[in-house]
């Protein structure tokens, strides 16, 4: 049996052996993700300043009101494409995905495959 906590280190191993690698800057700022059991967080970040430069999540009201009656991953969608609403209303069209140490699986998937229907590239 894996338990829960075994499974947060290896994330969050995975996680740092990524972000060594992957850093958003201005001209492409960095798209994370953050997963728990009920939700789902997304933030486009420019490293390089040190902060968020437009952010969403499940618990946001415009997707609250839309997405009573989903699926998680019909959540996630939702979610990727307000991100990528917001992000290119702030002149941002090309960025960095990091998956945050998950598996680009399920509603990791449907975010960035909305966020990318919304208009961002990536």
């Amino acid at each position: 049996m894996i338990l829960r906590s075994n499974l947060k280190v290896r994330r969050r191993k995975r996680h740092i052996r990524v972000r060594k690698k992957v850093a958003g800057n201005q001209a492409t700022p960095r798209l994370c993700v953050f997963r728990s059991l009920n939700h789902i967080y997304a933030q486009v970040v420019d490293d390089e300043k040190g902060h968020t430069v437009s952010a969403t999540s499940s618990l946001d009201p415009e997707i609250k009101a839309n997405g009573n009656e989903k699926t998680k991953s019909g959540v996630a969608g939702l979610v990727g494409s307000l991100i990528a609403k917001r992000a290119v209303s702030k002149g941002i069209t090309r960025v960095i995905f990091d998956r945050g140490g998950y598996k680009y699986h399920g509603r990791v998937k449907a975010l960035a495959e909305a966020a990318r229907e919304a208009g961002l590239q990536f």
